[in-house]
């Protein structure tokens, strides 16, 4: 397994962007979507969180290639996303029939869960306007070859979404190799979004032919199982050290099967209830595996987008010349933080990670 090489941050416009949708989440806060009877607003992806988190949090420079609809409803998202300081100069944007039947923008209803509830996500995300975006509609040249780029993200979220989405994030990572830039993928798997579009079989498929580009994979177990059809032997109880042993011996024999791999991370989370996680992260980089420091029974406020944070955090520590051990310690430490606030989106900032890494008490600080 070869060591990554990333491009001088001199010689690139973008620390990093991410391909995605974007949505607009709907929550209800301590309540249940079914009988609310208000909602509070956020901007929320899989794929635009982590530009988010590395630009709010990390300071870097991020953009998103997006797609939305020229109504209130995308006027809304792009001054939410805006607020998070994401750039979008590259978003496309549709024109709005009257009623969404050509392209429209998603919506995400999410409740938090409490205890024996588990956190519940309802999509209404049908005729997106990102769904629709088709591979020529970006011009990816201008991007990676022109502005030039040093890490690219995108997930199997957005490749879910429809046919015409799985070709647009190959052309683009088609392109970013072109250029040297470095690309990561979260396979992030949804059966429900795949549903309608193939099932598991399909998104083995779409998966498999995506990793060929991919750099850094990001995904937990299932992911790996049912996005890219690998097995893995253990339990749905939690990260025991045997089951550990079992998914690093997965990790190998995944890099045996895609060797332009040059990292595999994942989140290990143990829900032992929805507000009492057990919570760690592993990485295999040059042919080690690099542990980070195990939360156990850590307090879970909001659990969306905490793998998108740790992506981030993972990403950051990369593009910032950290050790490995470093990276995945701040990918954890930072998806840890932002389970703690509400939304899918990080609220932290550089020093409390790093006040986190360094284990230091959650006193008030005056």
């Amino acid at each position: 397994m070869a060591k990554l090489e990333i491009k001088e941050k001199n010689k690139c416009l973008w620390d990093e962007i991410s391909l995605g949708e974007v949505m607009l989440r709907l929550d209800p806060g301590e309540g249940r979507i079914r009988t609310a009877r208000e909602f509070k607003v956020w901007e929320g992806g899989g794929e635009y969180n982590v530009a988010r988190g590395l630009k709010k949090c990390f300071g870097l420079s991020t953009a998103v290639v997006t797609a939305v609809v020229e109504n209130d409803l995308g006027f809304l998202l792009c001054d939410l996303m805006q607020q998070g300081g994401v750039d979008l100069r590259y978003i496309r944007r549709l024109p709005f029939d009257g009623i969404g039947r050509e392209a429209r923008i998603g919506l995400n209803f999410t409740e938090r869960g409490y205890g024996i509830r588990a956190a519940l996500g309802v999509s209404d995300r049908g005729h997106s306007a990102a769904s629709k975006i088709k591979p020529e509609d970006i011009d990816w040249e201008q991007i990676f070859g022109k502005d030039q780029v040093r890490w690219f993200h995108t997930g199997g979220i957005y490749a879910a979404l429809s046919p015409e989405a799985a070709q647009t994030a190959i052309t683009a990572m088609k392109c970013a190799k072109k250029h040297g830039t470095t690309i990561s993928y979260d396979l992030n798997f949804r059966a429900s979004l795949w549903k309608a579009n193939g099932g598991q079989k399909k998104a083995v498929e779409i998966n498999r032919e995506i990793a060929s580009y991919v750099d850094v994979m990001i995904g937990n177990e299932e992911d790996f199982s049912a996005a890219l059809g690998f097995e893995i032997s253990g339990s749905d109880e939690g990260f025991s050290n045997i089951e550990i042993d079992n998914y690093k011996k997965m990790i190998e024999k995944t890099v045996k099967s895609f060797p332009n791999f040059r990292a595999i991370a994942t989140t290990l989370r143990t829900a032992k209830t929805a507000t009492i996680n057990d919570w760690g992260a592993l990485l295999f980089y040059d042919n080690n595996f690099y542990e980070a420091t195990l939360r156990e029974n850590l307090e879970i406020f909001d659990r969306v987008g905490g793998g998108d944070s740790f992506a981030s955090g993972l990403i950051y520590g990369f593009l910032s010349g950290k050790s490995p051990k470093e990276c995945v310690e701040y990918g954890a430490a930072h998806g840890a933080l932002a389970m703690t606030t509400p939304g899918d989106t990080s609220t932290a900032i550089l020093s409390e990670v790093e006040k986190v890494i360094k284990s230091k008490s959650a006193r008030v600080e005056r």
